[in-house]
């Protein structure tokens, strides 16, 4: 149905009849005439009848009107979000991995003025970068490596919040090794490695650094927490992949990686055609 035939006979309905209308809504009588009958049409049902020298809205007419009040409304409040100029309103579906809803989503809820609000679930990169594409949710916060780039869709774009760098965390008894990243990991070849269990990304840095190396590495223990990795690495179950500047639990030490230095960047992506919507260019400014 053609909201403008809505608007006419919702206005015929308030003002009782087509000369007002047209002196109202700036439209001659002729033209409302016109649009209403094509309205009939439009929904199979005469919606006038003749009242003397005038016309009334007939039963179905009048139940028309009154849908048409709630679709009219239910028009301009999706003008009005989509509106470019629009102050921002509407709720953001957010998909993030743990640190960047800790560390970077949590400090910018307050800062959000009272119309915008946040959905945010905890999603991993490879789940959440899924949910954008099937628009389940209006922005992902990923990450990736320097070693290990994501690929993504032609439909979706990316902007780097930051960057960290990454070490190799082992037990603190365990001797120094200096040299590239290749040679450190290499003093490691026999030991048993801790990954991700939800992501591949870190698992493919230490495959790629290991190959420089000439050794495979044994993955035996997967764990998402970076909490939980410490604790397995002190308990010796394996060596893992850590943000450098993580605190670190007693009974780590981190060694320092370089030539190639492994880097993880956390990311927002959204989906091209999405970002002029307000409330999502609201968070993604503030993002940055």
């Amino acid at each position: 149905m053609d909201v403008r035939r809505l608007e006419l006979l919702l206005a015929l309905s308030r003002l009782g009849s087509m000369h007002a209308v047209s002196d109202v809504l700036g439209v001659t009588t002729s033209t409302v005439s016109q649009q209403l009958a094509a309205l009939a049409k439009e929904v199979g049902t005469p919606l006038l009848e003749p009242d003397g020298r005038r016309v009334r809205l007939t039963p179905a007419g009048r139940r028309l009107a009154g849908h048409a009040v709630t679709i009219l409304a239910a028009h301009e409040a999706a003008r009005a979000d989509l509106d470019p100029a629009a102050e921002p309103a509407g709720t953001v579906r957010i998909a993030a991995f743990h640190t960047a809803i800790r560390d970077t989503l949590l400090p910018l809820v307050p800062r959000l003025p009272p119309a915008v609000r946040l959905e945010i679930q905890e999603q991993e990169p490879p789940d959440a970068l899924s949910m954008l594409e099937r628009d389940q949710v209006d922005l992902a916060l990923t990450y990736d490596y320097n070693l290990a780039p994501a690929s993504l869709g032609p439909a979706l774009d990316a902007t780097v919040l930051w960057e960290s760098s990454w070490s190799l965390a082992v037990p603190s008894r365990s001797r120094r090794t200096p040299g590239s990243a290749a040679e450190v990991l290499a003093a490691f070849a026999g030991s048993d490695w801790i990954v991700n269990s939800r992501h591949t990304a870190d698992e493919q840095v230490v495959r790629t650094i290991a190959a420089q190396a000439d050794f495979e590495p044994r993955v035996t223990q997967r764990a998402d927490s970076l909490q939980l990795v410490q604790e397995m690495i002190g308990a010796g179950l394996g060596v893992a992949l850590m943000p450098a500047a993580h605190p670190k639990t007693t009974g780590i030490s981190l060694r320092r990686l370089r030539d190639p230095e492994p880097r993880m960047r956390a990311q927002a992506v959204v989906r091209r055609d999405r970002t002029a919507w307000p409330p999502l260019s609201l968070v993604l400014g503030l993002l940055r």
